[in-house]
């Protein structure tokens, strides 16, 4: 029993991600999956059950959670009511008659990507389900496509929060941030294609439109919800920064209800759909999904009994093995991915000690360098965590397992990770 208690951090981390999905595999209850697997690490790091109850309850109960609720309840709404009055199938079909299908297949998710918001994959997933109409993809691999596209603008994006936090750790210009970043967007882009899209069928015979001008208009009209959650969004940081500082979510739920409002404005549902959308078992399971997730990630932000925090432990763990600075740049970023599912977490978690790792006055290239390796790496133990939003509801709702979309996904993310070091190593010469 001693050695198992004295295993190192880092080894009961993994373990209890590995638990989830296997829990997830025999149970097939994501929820209980989740609080299973935290209850366990929490005992494992010295927690007693009261003190994991009370981190549970604050979790839930605090601000920031409660508004996360609220915006993962809108981003379903706002999805069900899109679908419910024919909007989304009418954005499909223009869609399918001006691009090619696999095209299709990246651009939906792609161009929900913009949307900074929690849980968005669930937004674009019945998009991808309707693109293959003809029902010719295994649900394997819609569940990844949509998942890895949705995410491919994240690394630089700057209505992104993860991607506001790095620039403000780092001190760099956002325009020096953006240009070191976008090349990262391409390795993921270029991942996905070759990867996954080319697993996708090709195009069946059918007309291609004639009117193209009138089809971009009206897929411009069809995204005007989409739209319209993006310009509130960036207006509330740039107009009324006081807004946004209060509650990054305040002005997702601005923008979402304004769009909400519009969408049934413009195209109304009956009030027996709305009910249906408002009260669906579904989507207080998906929800419930994410507040599990919450409490894991409350228990992994919490002080441990003697004080310390995990991550800096698993710091000391790696120093005291005496790993290189670069594999330590590398390896915390990617481990904290891994274990909060999110990019504030990872860059929260994991970029103070990248960038104490420099020292003082560090040069501009060093800091560079080391910063575009940490978020590339950070970023892809995001994306193969089990515990990320996105990854978690894009498996619910195409009824996949966790386990095979994440080995799946392990290929095109070795691009990106290739990318940050190809990255790292030019700005070192510029």
């Amino acid at each position: 029993m001693d050695f198992i208690l004295s295993l190192p951090y880092i080894l009961k981390i993994m373990l209890a991600l590995t638990a989830i999905m296997v829990i997830n595999r025999f149970l097939k209850n994501l929820i209980a999956a989740i609080l299973i697997s935290t209850t366990v690490l929490a005992l494992w790091c010295g927690f007693g059950i009261h003190e994991l109850i009370n981190i549970s309850i604050k979790s839930i109960t605090s601000t920031p959670n409660l508004l996360l609720t609220v915006v993962i309840f809108q981003v379903i709404w706002l999805s069900s009511l899109m679908e419910a009055s024919g909007s989304m199938s009418e954005l499909v079909d223009v869609v399918k008659r001006n691009i090619s299908h696999r095209a299709g297949l990246a651009i939906l998710p792609a161009l929900i990507g913009w949307l900074p918001m929690p849980g968005g994959a669930l937004f674009s997933a019945p998009m991808v389900d309707q693109m293959d109409s003809e029902k010719q993809m295994e649900p394997l691999l819609k569940t990844k496509i949509n998942y890895w596209f949705r995410h491919v603008w994240e690394y630089w994006w700057p209505l992104y929060p993860g991607v506001i936090l790095a620039i403000d750790m780092t001190g760099l210009e956002i325009h020096t941030y953006i240009l070191l970043q976008l090349p990262l967007s391409i390795f993921s882009v270029a991942g996905g294609v070759f990867f996954l899209l080319r697993k996708a069928p090709k195009d069946s015979l059918r007309e291609r439109s004639s009117n193209r001008t009138g089809d971009l208009l009206e897929f411009l009209k069809l995204i005007l919800p989409i739209l319209i959650v993006v310009s509130v969004y960036g207006l509330s940081y740039t107009a009324i920064p006081s807004l946004a500082s209060k509650s990054k979510y305040i002005p997702l739920i601005i923008g979402l209800s304004v769009s909400l409002v519009f969408i049934q404005t413009r195209k109304p549902v009956s009030i027996d759909k709305l009910k249906k959308i408002v009260m669906s078992i579904k989507t207080v399971k998906l929800v419930a999904i994410v507040i599990a997730v919450r409490i894991y990630g409350a228990l992994i932000e919490s002080p441990l009994p003697d004080g310390n925090f995990l991550m800096s432990i698993v710091r000391e763990e790696l120093i005291s093995w005496n790993i290189p600075v670069l594999a330590i740049v590398m390896i915390i970023p990617f481990l904290s991915g891994l274990t909060t599912g999110i990019a504030v977490g990872f860059v929260g978690a994991s970029f103070p000690i990248v960038i104490n790792l420099l020292g003082p006055n560090p040069e501009q290239s060093s800091l560079m360098s080391y910063t575009v390796i940490a978020y590339g790496f950070g970023y892809i133990g995001m994306m193969l965590s089990p515990v990320h939003v996105c990854h978690l509801v894009t498996a619910e709702y195409f009824k996949t397992r966790l386990h095979q979309s994440m080995y799946r996904i392990i290929k095109p993310s070795m691009f990106v990770l290739a990318g940050s070091l190809i990255m790292g190593y030019i700005v070192t010469l510029i």
